[in-house]
């Protein structure tokens, strides 16, 4: 008997672009006890719901199961694969270049739980206990990098891996990247002119009153604010640094799929 289909479950269109990148063994293999998409059903579900992994729904794949399987595709890079060709898609649907010439990069704290554990440092300048997430965006809001660290660990300090991994990601295309006037100083602009961009600090206007809408820079907390509608990431709630990052891609992976069903749907 066929279950319920849950919000996020995803459609045929999506999964005949995402089944290349998750299939890591034949389907028939042996060692294979559960359909792959339902598999990839209930990992989106728990990231958007904000379930622990021990309360997945009866109908969907046994958590440890999905857990195992999330393990796998974490440590094969197929997320961070997939978010690149996805974003590939959506910038030529939009009549961009493949790759983008320019990033944002920005961090955003997460507060600790008890599994976060000893990973979890204090952000005095946010007055929050937990983990910062690092990430570097296109100027369309695609994720393009993500770096975690405990909270304490300073924006600048981090530039010079964010780079790395944005030119890895994008075949050395980034020239400049937009950051906040936390990234001042000549050592983080240094650590991105080693890896071929130019850090551009957008400063607040002298006179600020009230909100002030920033020239690019609201593109990366407009993709923070995406993130943050999946209920799992509402907090850092993994033991593991590299779970957080690759729940991350999931959750974006999960908007850009929607993005390129819709343009499918359109098409003629």
């Amino acid at each position: 008997m066929a279950r319920k289909p849950y919000p996020t479950d995803v459609t045929d269109e999506e999964w005949a672009f995402a089944a290349w990148y998750l299939v890591l063994m034949r389907e028939d293999a042996p060692q294979r006890e559960h359909d792959l998409r339902e598999v990839f059903n209930a990992l989106r579900y728990m990231v958007k719901a904000g379930l622990t992994w021990r309360m997945m729904p009866n109908d969907l794949p046994p958590w440890p199961a999905v857990y195992q399987q999330t393990r796998r595709w974490i440590q094969a890079g197929v997320f961070e694969r997939m978010a690149h060709d996805l974003r590939a898609l959506l910038r030529l649907a939009q009549g961009r270049s493949e790759d983008p010439s320019a990033a944002i990069l920005d961090g955003r704290t997460m507060q600790s739980t008890p599994e976060s554990g000893s990973r979890a440092g204090y952000d005095g300048y946010k007055r929050r206990k937990g983990s910062k997430v690092h990430i570097a965006v296109d100027t369309l809001g695609h994720l393009l990098a993500l770096k975690v660290t405990a909270a304490n660990e300073q924006e600048r300090d981090q530039v010079g891996d964010l780079a790395q991994k944005v030119q890895e990601a994008t075949g050395q295309s980034v020239k400049l990247a937009y950051v906040d006037q936390g990234y001042t100083g000549k050592e983080p602009a240094q650590a991105a002119k080693t890896h071929g961009i130019e850090l551009m600090v957008v400063k607040l206007p002298e006179a600020k009153k009230g909100f002030v809408l920033l020239p690019k820079r609201w593109v990366v907390e407009r993709s923070f604010a995406w993130a943050a509608r999946f209920r799992r990431l509402a907090r850092d709630y993994e033991r593991l640094p590299q779970t957080l990052a690759g729940l991350h891609f999931v959750a974006f992976i999960t908007l850009m799929l929607s993005r390129i069903a819709g343009l499918i749907s359109q098409s003629p």
